[in-house]
């Protein structure tokens, strides 16, 4: 499949099965506008290594992980000052 191909969640799943951890976040929590109010840039984007996460509908829109580069290495967990942000083991 293509990249920047919307993909059903089965397959997403299928896609990342077998990684030992990735990052997710939980967008009922994450609020940009609130973590960050006069820039509305996302605290774990800028402390992702990796560049895995990322604000790509613009500054005060919650991050997307990329789930097939994200190797669940914690660094937006710890960054995530609302604690949008988890790693789970075993996904």
């Amino acid at each position: 499949m293509r990249s920047g191909v919307l993909r059903p969640i089965g397959d997403v799943v299928k896609m990342i099965k077998g990684k030992k951890s990735v990052a997710l976040v939980d967008y009922k929590v994450c609020m940009p506008n609130e973590c960050n109010p006069d820039k509305g840039v996302c605290a774990a984007v800028e402390a992702c290594s990796k560049a895995v996460l990322e604000q790509i509908d613009g500054t005060f829109e919650a991050p997307i992980v990329d789930q097939d580069m994200c190797l669940g290495c914690g660094d937006c967990v710890e960054a995530c000052p609302l604690d949008a942000i988890q790693i789970k083991h075993n996904f």
